[in-house]
């Protein structure tokens, strides 16, 4: 059962992340060889609201993140924001997003406490990097009318960069767990055999 306390506090984080995603996208965004997606710190943020929130926290403030970005909050790298932006080629790691966090947060949380490091970068490679890319690439497909091999090709960009994310947010996490022990779930203990 929830309780208000609880209640106040998922609130309270989901702002606070929904928060650190903007403040990410202040880092200005690089375009390399002219590509339509940008490359942006804010998957960093989106991988850190996962690991550290667990999935429907984590995925509730990258949403709260997209619903400030469609109003017209210009919180995406390089000032944007609007409902355009979800008609540009970005919109597969748009809607990427938010199944990133939830995929990241469902890795860490299924381990439960005491966070595990190697778990946490493997939710995060996996959530971070592969699945984020995959819906990403459907959406060069679809709005930049690209073959799968030339959304491949420029998806391939953002790898290398994502895996570092993707490290940086598993240590990130394994001092944000020790230092606030009650974010993740317990794991339950298994009974001992009497012998």
């Amino acid at each position: 059962m929830t309780t208000p306390r609880s209640t106040s506090r998922d609130l309270a984080l989901i702002a606070v992340f929904a928060g650190i995603i903007a403040v990410l996208g202040l880092i200005p965004a690089m375009y390399p060889f002219g590509q339509a997606v940008p490359i942006t710190a804010q998957s960093l943020g989106v991988m850190l609201c996962g690991a550290i929130l667990g999935p429907r926290r984590g995925a509730g403030a990258v949403l709260l993140f997209l619903a400030l970005v469609a109003i017209g909050l210009p919180l995406l790298a390089g000032g944007r924001g609007g409902l355009g932006v979800f008609a540009s080629p970005t919109i597969g790691y748009l809607i990427g997003f938010p199944v990133a966090a939830w995929v990241i947060g469902g890795g860490v949380y299924t381990a439960g406490a005491p966070y595990r490091i190697v778990v946490g970068l493997v939710a995060a490679l996996v959530g971070g990097v592969l699945v984020l890319n995959a819906i990403g690439i459907l959406g060069m497909m679809w709005r930049a009318d690209l073959s799968i091999g030339a959304a491949t090709k420029a998806a391939a960009l953002f790898m290398p960069g994502d895996v570092i994310k993707a490290v940086l947010t598993a240590l990130i996490a394994r001092g944000v767990h020790a230092a606030y022990p009650g974010l993740l779930p317990r794991r339950r203990r298994e009974p001992v055999a009497a012998a």
